[in-house]
């Protein structure tokens, strides 16, 4: 064994090319993705990235912790040892890393400035990230899914793709407050339904139920894990024909309810269905005793879509009861701003409310405008997120379940494709520089896939689901019906 260990490191040590004499360049390494000033969880996969400044023959880095440690790798890109970064993050827990990058061209080395990365004292808490992923068009779904990353390493899974079922649309899911043991997505297309994963029972409900008017969409769960609320949209594409505009989504139609899993009842209310207005993405306080949603004045579409402004309200919630409030109250007014608000999440510790504040409309992933507020919900104070956001779209966004990070999805890469960032909140509001989320060797990935990332969220544990058999039973259009009450 020891005649073995010995070799591994005398061939590992002869591929290292030794950085002897390097010019000093007074500039940082221009590198992908930009890490350089991020704040990171210690429980995050190696922050490895590419050189991008020119052609180079290899790239060396050392990494050396505040409180003690040091890694060090050398090749086409920065590529780190899982266990090792791990070590160090750990280490270094509420301290900073330094990173050293030379660069060899032509048989010469280049020393560039040092940049430094903070690890966070706040954990995350997370095993990882559900999302979906699919092409930046509109024709048609092509190869498609709802997909889960292990946060610690590059480890991807599909939850399941529509592969198994042509034509199908996966879309719209969500765990209880992370907790994957309660799931819920919604299947659009010919065998369209929406399911409820509930401690490992499935269940395939009607998608479409005439007293409600169309689909349950955009589900958000009850704290209790007893209630899941949703809307119900009648919604329709538009195509530009003008220059950095593409698509616009509107509803001809939308109205929110609360569904009880035991019972199959659709919770509905005359404040939450009017004619008047279109009632969208509904979402529970975390004490459960609020429904937020956001609302907008029904116009004629598509003729008056950039009259589509919808501001933040809320309605009182009885989760003993499963009744609702007497009133609606405007929290956000963004019309006054003539802005249009949408995707409100609140923070699991009450705090806060994040949005997506942008021109008009809803479906912020196609507004380059589109940006991330954020609404104290203590103070009644909201500001504009810029410590987050880009000159391109920055869209969905939701929190870890301990309020300290949060992910989102955005286009400033090329304007064209949606990555998944993330970013920390300290306990007075200070908001982190964010980080794209972390590829084994992240030029290439992103370089060679052809699908955006968007509806991201956190999940405490691995999602447990049974694929090949809820392909089946989604072909056997086999629905469980619901009663509204």
């Amino acid at each position: 064994m020891g005649g073995v260990s010995f070799l591994v490191l005398l061939l590992l040590t002869a591929c290292t090319h030794k950085v002897e004499n390097p010019t000093a360049v007074n500039e940082l390494p221009k590198i992908y993705p930009d890490y350089a000033g991020v704040t990171i969880p210690v429980e995050i996969a190696p922050l490895n990235f590419n050189y991008i400044g020119g052609e180079a023959d290899r790239i060396d880095v050392v990494v050396k912790g505040s409180k003690g440690g040091e890694l060090h790798t050398q090749g086409e890109y920065a590529d780190f040892d899982i266990d090792d970064w791990h070590r160090m993050t750990e280490q270094n827990k509420g301290g900073t890393l330094t990173f050293t990058v030379c660069v060899e061209q032509d048989g010469k080395w280049l020393q560039y400035k040092d940049f430094t990365v903070n690890i966070s004292p706040y954990a995350l808490d997370e095993w990882g990230l559900t999302y979906r992923r699919i092409a930046p068009g509109y024709e048609v779904f092509s190869k498609m899914g709802l997909y889960q990353r292990d946060l610690t390493n590059f480890d991807e899974f599909a939850i399941i793709e529509n592969t198994q079922v042509p034509g199908m649309c996966v879309n719209c899911h969500t765990a209880q407050q992370t907790n994957p043991d309660k799931f819920v997505f919604h299947v659009r297309g010919d065998h369209g339904a929406t399911m409820f994963q509930i401690d490992g029972k499935r269940e395939w409900l009607k998608a479409n139920n005439d007293q409600l008017g169309g689909s349950m969409v955009y589900p958000y769960w009850h704290p209790s894990g007893k209630y899941c609320a949703f809307s119900t949209n009648q919604t329709r594409q538009g195509f530009h024909v003008v220059p950095n505009e593409r698509i616009e989504v509107f509803d001809l139609s939308s109205d929110v309810f609360v569904y009880n899993p035991e019972t199959h009842e659709v919770l509905t209310d005359s404040l939450l269905s009017t004619k008047e207005w279109s009632e969208n993405s509904p979402v529970f306080s975390p004490d459960g005793h609020t429904l937020y949603y956001m609302t907008c004045h029904q116009m004629e579409y598509p003729a008056h879509y950039k009259e589509e402004k919808y501001n933040l309200c809320k309605i009182a919630f009885d989760p003993e009861t499963g009744k609702f409030g007497e009133r609606v109250d405007t929290l956000f007014n963004a019309v006054a701003m003539g802005k249009s608000l949408t995707w409100p999440r609140p923070s699991y510790d009450g705090r806060y409310m994040m949005f997506t504040l942008m021109d008009y409309g809803y479906f912020s992933i196609w507004h380059e405008e589109s940006d991330q507020w954020l609404l104290d919900l203590q103070t009644g104070e909201a500001r504009e997120m810029k410590e987050v956001n880009s000159p391109k779209a920055d869209s969905y966004h939701n929190w870890s379940l301990n309020s300290h990070w949060f992910v989102f999805t955005s286009r400033r890469d090329d304007g064209y494709y949606s990555r998944l960032y993330l970013a920390s909140i300290d306990e007075k509001g200070n908001i982190s520089k964010p980080f794209m989320l972390p590829q084994r060797n992240p030029q290439e990935y992103y370089g060679e896939s052809i699908y955006s990332f968007n509806t991201p969220d956190f999940t405490k544990k691995k999602v447990e689901f049974d694929a090949y058999n809820a392909g089946q039973e989604i072909l056997s259009d086999k629905r469980v019906a619901t009663k509204v009450r």
